[in-house]
């Protein structure tokens, strides 16, 4: 079994690595866009050129899957992607987990990139899943850079700042972009210190969209398998390597532990 997985840069590793766990014999292909990156400040023509080229490198591989482990690539390029691959390939689009956040009850912000935030898309979902929740939007400027880059005095700063942005009766956060789920506890330290320490649920979209992807291929996660999957890494289209800063996250040396080569 094979399952590609694509981004503009890292923010595909959690995803991968959810992959990982819950299918320890796949074989999985990722495909980032060093030359591109950032997506988000891009047109979404722009952007949905750059994703197609991405998506076509991950489609030479043959995989059975392609996950778009990208919030704002699943916003602009998915109907593109999923009209030139399915159904030989099965398209699977990152959404924020905003319905499970509201389904909870209590009051629910959303980090996301500033793209993101305010977009007639965010909106959407809000309207059609929280209708009647407390929600908060919040802007996270720089903080998928920094995740990018692994600079951990630039991400702790992003985060401090949107913490401020973040009401401190929050019960349930949604984590609309992929890089952050990589930062998950540097973002949970900023809002328990804000909130008096009170415990807070975090929503992300990696492992959901891991299973997704497994039953749109009619498969089951198995994590008691042996982890024999390889991991084929294609950095805009080019064979390369897990970039260096993908060992600043226990996901990255996940996916380096079954012997992935790094640069």
């Amino acid at each position: 079994m094979k399952i590609a997985l694509m981004d503009s840069g890292i923010g595909l590793l959690a995803a991968a690595a959810a992959m990982r766990r819950l299918r320890p014999d796949a074989d999985l292909v990722i495909s980032s866009d060093p030359d591109g990156m950032p997506w988000g400040p891009r047109t979404p023509a722009d952007l949905t050129e750059r994703a197609l080229a991405v998506a076509r490198a991950a489609a030479t591989h043959r995989p059975e899957a392609l996950i778009v482990a990208c919030n704002t690539a699943s916003v602009h390029s998915l109907p593109a992607l999923r009209a030139e691959l399915e159904p030989a390939i099965p398209v699977i689009g990152t959404v924020p987990a905003i319905k499970p956040a509201a389904a909870a009850g209590g009051r629910v912000a959303i980090w996301a990139t500033p793209a993101t935030t305010g977009s007639p898309y965010q909106r959407g979902l809000i309207a059609e899943f929280a209708a009647g929740v407390r929600v908060t939007e919040v802007p996270c400027p720089g903080l998928a850079d920094a995740v990018e880059a692994a600079d951990d005095s630039a991400v702790a700063a992003a985060v401090a700042a949107a913490a401020a942005l973040t009401p401190a009766d929050v019960t349930d956060v949604v984590l609309g972009c992929t890089h952050y789920e990589l930062v998950e506890a540097a973002i949970q330290a900023a809002l328990a210190a804000r909130n008096g320490g009170a415990a807070l649920v975090f929503h992300g979209s990696a492992e959901p969209v891991a299973v997704q992807a497994l039953r749109r291929i009619g498969a089951l996660p198995e994590p008691g398998l042996a982890p024999t999957g390889t991991l084929t890494v294609l950095r805009s289209g080019r064979p390369g390597t897990l970039p260096a800063a993908a060992l600043g996250y226990a996901e990255g040396r996940l996916l380096a532990g079954h012997g992935a080569a790094v640069g």
